[in-house]
């Protein structure tokens, strides 16, 4: 069964949204994750070690922003908790690598 974006706003399906501003939240995390799908492109064929590395930082941060997104548009402050430790993770991981990275003299 396929619903297109018309047909659910000419039916008036109830989506939970109160506010138009949560719509344009969930829109932009829609976008974002889309973007993330596209970075994992350069995630498995990356080049370089450092694409691969940027790669997943920039889809790390993207998960940031979307579960920001999603805790203000869904109200949910959790959402924010998760994605503080996430962001965290995000930094340590690419220490880790870059650091790896260094040491293995793939460095330019």
């Amino acid at each position: 069964m396929s619903i297109s974006l018309t047909a659910i706003i000419q039916s008036n399906i109830d989506l939970g949204l109160n506010d138009p501003i949560e719509a344009v939240f969930i829109g932009a995390a829609v976008i974002l994750i889309l973007s993330a799908v596209i970075l994992s492109y350069r995630i498995v064929s990356g080049p370089t070690m450092q694409d691969r590395v940027i790669a997943v930082n920039s889809v790390g941060t993207t998960t940031v922003v979307v579960l920001a997104l999603l805790a203000a548009a869904l109200d949910r402050p959790g959402f924010l908790d998760i994605a503080l430790v996430y962001a965290m993770l995000n930094f340590l991981m690419s220490i880790a690598i870059s650091k790896f990275t260094v040491e293995r003299g793939d460095v330019l």
